[in-house]
């Protein structure tokens, strides 16, 4: 017995579609499942806790969203052996991208799930909060949120947006660090903790990064002039940035 979350508003809508496709796979490979499904987020992750509570133990979950319905997932699943199988139907899809899953081909996903043992991956922790991607603060985090307010653009073009409506007012903050026993104090735009490689719709923010090595990959970026900032950027999608002094 499998568990089914499919948040339905992830990617604009790409989410009811994609459940629908995954529904219709798992009843024609006879895969038995309990349809855990809610329309908002929190419902979502209310959903979850209840069934992951009980005394009944399931093979794992089959997961429809996007990056933000992973994170739901995670701050329950984080206290579980149940693994998650996810099928990407979000606006971003970057954890899956770091996976290097099929980002359209729920089908063949499936396939791949149901015949294959799941795999331990890091996961960090703020607070009394998990991620397993990227955590971020400053100029990307808000672009982030910039972002997210759009409804009506999709993709990667709001992100873009977002970039030159910050950009226009932004300004460095200060920041003090504590790595590895090392203290230190910075001016910096941004600041990347990273689990996986891309945020922001394949943004390949710390390209290096692994999910199971034990280690974070932390990108700092000192202050840079507007031009500088749009000269590098297109740079940030090959990964290729992170070459440039200010980083």
């Amino acid at each position: 017995m499998w568990l089914l979350l499919i948040n339905p508003n992830s990617g604009n809508g790409r989410g009811e579609k994609v459940g629908r496709i995954v529904k219709e796979e798992l009843a024609a490979l006879d895969v038995e499942y309990i349809d855990i499904s809610a329309n908002s987020a929190k419902q979502c992750q209310e959903n979850l806790k209840s069934r992951l509570v009980s005394s009944q133990s399931f093979e794992g979950l089959f997961l429809v969203g996007g990056d933000g319905t992973l994170n739901i997932a995670i701050q329950e699943l984080v206290k579980t052996s149940l693994g998650v199988a996810l099928i990407p139907a979000g606006t971003g899809n970057d954890f899956a991208r770091t996976l290097n899953l099929n980002l359209k081909d729920p089908r063949q996903l499936i396939s791949f799930y149901l015949s294959n043992k799941p795999a331990l991956v890091d996961v960090g922790k703020v607070g009394e909060r998990y991620f397993v991607d990227v955590l971020s603060t400053g100029f990307d985090s808000m672009v982030n949120e910039r972002a997210n307010a759009m409804h009506r653009i999709k993709g990667r073009a709001k992100y873009n947006l977002s970039i030159l409506l910050v950009l226009s007012t932004f300004k460095p903050k200060n920041y003090e660090f504590s790595i590895d026993g090392l203290s230190f104090e910075s001016k910096a735009m941004l600041i990347a903790v990273s689990n996986g490689i891309s945020y922001g719709g394949g943004m390949k923010v710390t390209p290096d990064a692994k999910i199971d090595d034990g280690f974070f990959d932390i990108l700092i970026l000192t202050p840079v002039s507007r031009f500088e900032f749009l000269r590098v950027f297109p740079k940030v999608f090959s990964g290729k940035h992170i070459t440039h002094p200010a980083v």
